[in-house]
């Protein structure tokens, strides 16, 4: 049996799993599932969107495991040049949470001209995720 029914997978570094999981699964309602590791592998989160696998793992245990990045990890800030973009369900609560959090936004929330709400925020570790909710989904 396979872990997921994901084709293809994107890893991402994150500082801290439960950080993340916090974010993901609690703020914006993403079923981020922990995958099961055999003993002594890394932990990891996996998040299923439509046949590719955004797979979530600590930066300690990449470094554990990889030695040779850790250089690297440390060039540059985490999130450089990666959009993650989502659609969501309630999308203002979202907000809302995030506001509450006092989490960097970048464009708050709006109703765009193309027929949906959107904001554009940044997660725990600066991966810069762009949410959006139909106009449709939210009066129906």
């Amino acid at each position: 049996m396979k872990a997921h029914a994901a084709q293809h997978s994107i890893q991402l570094v994150v500082s801290q799993l439960v950080v993340s999981e916090a974010f993901y699964a609690g703020i914006l309602g993403l079923p981020l599932q922990r995958s099961f590791t055999a003993p002594g592998a890394p932990e990891h989160m996996v998040l299923d969107v439509g046949g590719v696998a955004i797979v979530f793992v600590e930066e300690d245990d990449v470094i554990r495991t990889h030695p040779v990045l850790e250089h690297r990890l440390g060039m540059f800030p985490r999130g450089i040049g990666v959009t993650l973009h989502f659609e969501v369900t309630d999308i203002e609560g979202i907000y809302d949470a995030i506001m509450e959090e006092e989490m960097e936004i970048l464009y708050p929330l709006e109703v765009k001209p193309y027929g949906v709400k959107e904001m554009w925020c940044f997660d725990p570790d600066g991966y810069l995720v762009v949410l959006d909710e139909s106009l449709a989904g939210a009066q129906g």
